[in-house]
C-alpha cells in the first residue's frame, strides 16, 4: 500500500506577471518558493524544454501541509495549448470570490455559492463561496479520463489510492490518499484525452523506501514509466528521488520520497522577493521585439 501525500499540481505559464496577479490577488495565495534555473529539468519539470525556466509554489500555507500550485515559466514561451485533460481546481475561499469581483476578475456563478473563473492560460478554478478553512481550502483537482473503470483500477488498484465517492450517473469519482488531504475527481468525458501543450503534472510524495516498488510494480502492469527513478539535486538544498508515470489516459503522475521532499520545500521568507526581482529583470519580451520576433507559442 503506498502512503501517498497529495503535493501539488504544475502549471506551464506564458505570462508570469498576470499568472501571478491572478494566483495572489485573486485566489489569496501566497508564494512559498521560488527558484531559477539555466537549463531544463532531466525529470522534464518545465516540459520537454531546455533553456532557461523558473519555478514557483505558490499556495495558502506550507507544503508540509497544503496542495498547492507550481508555476514553471519557460523564456522563450508566451502561450501554451489548452486540452481538455485538465479540469478545474476546486477551492472554498469567500475572500477569493470577493477578491475577484474587487479586481474586476471574470468571474461566473454556475451555481447557488459556487463560481468559477479562470487563471491567464484558460485553466479553470472552481470557487466555493465558503468561509476559509483555517485547514487547506484547497478541495480537489479535477481530470478528465476516456475510461473510468480502467482509470479507477489504475489509480485505486496500482496506486493505491482510496475511492470516497462515486457518482455514476455523472461518470466520476473522488479518490485520495487521506480525509484531510486535497482529492483527485477523475471524470469520464467519453472521448480520447488531449493533453495538448499545456499540460500539467499532478505530484504526490511517499517513503523513500516504496518508490523502487512503486517502479516496480508499475513497470510489472506494463503501465508507462516516464522518467525511472532519479535523483533531483537542487544546489543549496536537499537531494530528492522522484519517479515519474503516465496513467492510461497519459496525466504525468510524479512521486517523490517524502523525508526530503519535506525538508526541500520549506517555506522561504525571500521567495516573494526573489520572483518579483526575477519578473521585473525578465526583458525576454523586449528582446523579442527588439529584434522584431515573437516568443514562440508551445
Amino acid at each position: 500500500m503506498v502512503l501517498g501525500r497529495a503535493l501539488h499540481f504544475v502549471f506551464k505559464v506564458g505570462d508570469r506577471s498576470r499568472s501571478i496577479k491572478f494566483y495572489r490577488d485573486v485566489l489569496g495565495m501566497q508564494v512559498l518558493r521560488h527558484e531559477e534555473f539555466e537549463e531544463g529539468c532531466k525529470a522534464s519539470c518545465n516540459g520537454p524544454y531546455d533553456g532557461k525556466w523558473s519555478k514557483t509554489m505558490i499556495g495558502y500555507g506550507p507544503e508540509d501541509t497544503h496542495f498547492v500550485s507550481e508555476l514553471t515559466y519557460n523564456y522563450g514561451v508566451d502561450e501554451y495549448h489548452l486540452g481538455n485533460d485538465f479540469l478545474g481546481m476546486t477551492l472554498q475561499s469567500s475572500q477569493a470570490v470577493s477578491n475577484a469581483k474587487k479586481e474586476g476578475w471574470p468571474l461566473t456563478e454556475i451555481r447557488n455559492g459556487v463560481f468559477v473563473t479562470e487563471a491567464p492560460g484558460g485553466y479553470k478554478f472552481y470557487l466555493v463561496d465558503k468561509d476559509q478553512p483555517e485547514s487547506d481550502p484547497v478541495q480537489k483537482v479535477t481530470l478528465a479520463v476516456s475510461d473510468l473503470q480502467r482509470a479507477v483500477k489504475y489509480w485505486c488498484d496500482l496506486l493505491g489510492m482510496k475511492l470516497y465517492e462515486r457518482d455514476d450517473a455523472k461518470k466520476q469519482v473522488l479518490l485520495g490518499y487521506a480525509d484531510d488531504q486535497c482529492k483527485l475527481e477523475l471524470q469520464d468525458i467519453g472521448s480520447p484525452v488531449d493533453h495538448a501543450t499545456a499540460y500539467g503534472r499532478i505530484a504526490f510524495s511517499c517513503p523513500r523506501e516504496q518508490l523502487p516498488g512503486v517502479e516496480t510494480q508499475v513497470r510489472e502492469e506494463k503501465q508507462k514509466i516516464l522518467t525511472a527513478l532519479v535523483s533531483l539535486e537542487t544546489p543549496g538544498k536537499p537531494t530528492v528521488d522522484v519517479v515519474i508515470l503516465a496513467d492510461p489516459d497519459g496525466h504525468e503522475i510524479c512521486f517523490v520520497g517524502d523525508a526530503a521532499f519535506r525538508d526541500l520545500s520549506k517555506v522561504d521568507p525571500n521567495a516573494a522577493k526573489l520572483l518579483d526581482d526575477a519578473i521585473a529583470a525578465d526583458k525576454s519580451k523586449e528582446w523579442f521585439a527588439e529584434h522584431r520576433k515573437q516568443k514562440s507559442s508551445a
